[in-house]
């Protein structure tokens, strides 16, 4: 059952987020003594000057009121030094809680499946990582150690009044009720409006992070206009859910005040006509109350406000478990973790969809032999990146089976498959990194020689050293100062020292200058060189000399053959294509 919107504090979240800080229990500890003997030291002080105004200087004993000056001195140094150490403490243990966090959320991120980010925004997720995470960190240093520290000096206090004079703990008490029931409304209004303010924080943080990303799609399509409209409505729906919680301060801090002033001028007639008429209240007294009236109400003010950062931070880590708890993770219960594998693939009756009930691969049934070079055709949709998909695990077929060497891809350990089976996408990524650590991804075990020698192998070495500092040069965000012809034989420089049974090279010569396209069907001959090799291509020319040639539509595959074999079939797909391809290069 969902939490009911508007909860003032969820026990059962709380207590999961408890878990991570059982590593720092001394501290937890430590904090809240602090917190304890915080409230004793605050109510001292003004109990001390209650006794040195009573007994010392009403009396004009100096040397008395010297000696509790003293301890009132001891006092509120006492006070300042737990202070210190408190917030100090508060604040370390809330740090080291959302680094460990921090670290369980990303290690999650990262293993999940791809159809979690198909329906994930990036913004989104960076918005839990970074700012949800870091406003779980004001629960414990503004808004949990607080809250039970302004509690026990209100406790302490309450003690105090009712153990020194009751009708004037009558007085304060009376306004108290109006305080609580403020607070608490306060408190709930509170908690609704930052749930929507984290909302159209992540729509922004979203919004941003895909146009920056796709800037080049807004300025070629002349969408600046449309893209900063859309922004300002975003921006301006942050700003009203904002305005929401000033609004609740604004009506609630001013009640707040003014109750507090009542009780003070309360507490002044009715102790000023006391003391006139000769009654049993002292002016220590009423000096007293009027301090704790202030000690009982300050912190009333100071737990609402606390109770927005606690809130702030329940909401956050709300959003931070959903994901934590989530499920979608490709399962990695294989125990199959050979060294070295032939590379025999077998596909039988496999069948996939991405949403339910619309199958996108139907039945398929395929065999390829150790050290075959395949290649698989077809128009846009047909279902042939899918397939180098399933093969990886980056999604979970529905039916049939997937076997390399007669293994089952589930019988292997998820890193052990993937380190058998490399891939080279058309969209090369390369991290804001240099030319070297794109190349190794910081694997500690390839040192330089090896990268240098198989660079020269492939015949990128001399395109590479080219650059401004060589290995060493920085590609920057996506490999942006690298042509993506450069981006692609980064790629393949990559997979070559990643030395898997299997490659799949997808699309990988599509969109490129023909210098580029030379170099890259140079690296493609040696690095598919006794490997089994997919080769998903759109430019039939590139493919003629592989072993079979399957081609794929609508998620069927509907012929198989050799080049010469797939053109001699009257009518086929396959001789459709490549007569489609051979006319539009004759024009």
């Amino acid at each position: 059952m969902a939490k009911e919107k508007g909860n003032i504090f969820d026990l059962k979240l709380f207590s999961k987020l408890m878990v991570y800080v059982k590593p720092y229990n001394k501290i937890y500890y430590f904090v809240m003594i602090s917190a304890i003997l915080l409230a004793g030291f605050s109510a001292l002080t003004p109990y001390l000057l209650k006794i040195t105004v009573d007994d010392y200087i009403r009396l004009k004993d100096y040397d008395g009121m010297v000696i509790l000056i003293g301890l009132m001195l001891v006092a509120l140094l006492s006070e300042v030094i737990f202070q210190f150490l408190f917030v100090y403490f508060a604040n370390w243990l809330g740090q080291n809680v959302i680094r460990d966090l921090r670290v369980v959320l990303f290690q999650k991120i990262i293993g999940f499946k791809m159809a979690y980010f198909d329906q994930s925004a990036v913004g989104r997720l960076v918005t839990r990582a970074v700012n949800d995470i870091e406003t779980i960190a004001s629960i414990f240093s503004q808004g949990l150690f607080m809250i039970i520290a302004d509690l026990l000096k209100m406790a302490v206090v309450i003690v105090i009044m009712l153990v020194i004079d009751w009708e004037l703990s009558l007085i304060v008490f009376s306004i108290l009720p109006v305080i609580l029931y403020a607070t608490r409304l306060f408190q709930k209004s509170m908690k609704t409006a930052f749930e929507e303010v984290r909302l159209h924080v992540a729509n922004l943080n979203s919004f941003v992070q895909e146009r920056i990303t796709g800037m080049q799609i807004v300025q070629l399509f002349h969408r600046e206009k449309i893209e900063y409209d859309h922004f300002v409505s975003i921006n301006e729906k942050h700003k009203k859910a904002w305005l929401k919680t000033v609004w609740y301060n604004s009506i609630f801090f001013p009640i707040a005040e003014l109750s507090s002033s009542i009780t003070l001028g309360l507490l002044v007639w009715y102790g000023g006509l006391n003391v006139v008429g000769g009654g049993s209240i002292s002016m220590g007294t009423i000096f007293l109350f009027i301090q704790m009236s202030q000690m009982l109400f300050r912190p009333l003010r100071h737990i609402a406000d606390k109770f927005n950062t606690l809130q702030m931070g329940m909401v956050a880590a709300e959003r931070i478990f959903k994901i934590i708890n989530s499920e979608s993770k490709i399962a990695d219960d294989g125990q199959w973790n050979p060294q070295k594998i032939d590379g025999k693939i077998t596909i039988k009756d496999l069948r996939f969809s991405y949403v339910d009930d619309e199958e996108v691969i139907h039945g398929i049934d395929l065999e390829i032999q150790p050290g075959e070079k395949i290649a698989i055709v077809g128009a846009t949709g047909a279902g042939k990146s899918t397939l180098i998909n399933l093969l990886s695990r980056f999604y979970e077929f529905d039916k049939g089976e997937i076997c390399l060497d007669d293994h089952s891809i589930k019988d292997f350990r998820l890193q052990s498959l993937r380190k058998h089976v490399g891939i080279v996408l058309q969209d090369v990524f390369l991290f804001a990194d240099t030319i070297f650590n794109n190349i190794t991804l910081h694997n500690p075990n390839v040192i330089r020689a090896m990268v240098y020698e198989a660079a020269k192998q492939i015949g990128v070495h001399d395109f590479i050293e080219s650059l401004p500092g060589g290995y060493d040069y920085n590609v920057k965000e996506r490999g942006a100062m690298l042509s993506s012809g450069q981006r692609q034989l980064i790629a393949f420089l990559r997979v070559y020292i990643a030395n898997p049974s299997v490659l799949v090279l997808d699309e990988a010569t599509s969109s490129i200058d023909s210098h580029s396209e030379e170099l890259i069907k140079n690296a493609t001959l040696k690095i598919t060189s006794n490997k089994t090799s997919i080769l998903i291509a759109h430019r039939l020319s590139t493919i003629k000399n592989a072993d079979r040639i399957v081609v794929m539509d609508s998620g069927h595959i509907v012929e198989v053959g050799s080049h010469k074999e797939l053109l001699n079939i009257k009518n086929g797909y396959y001789a459709q294509l490549y007569k489609i391809q051979f006319l539009e290069v004759a024009v």
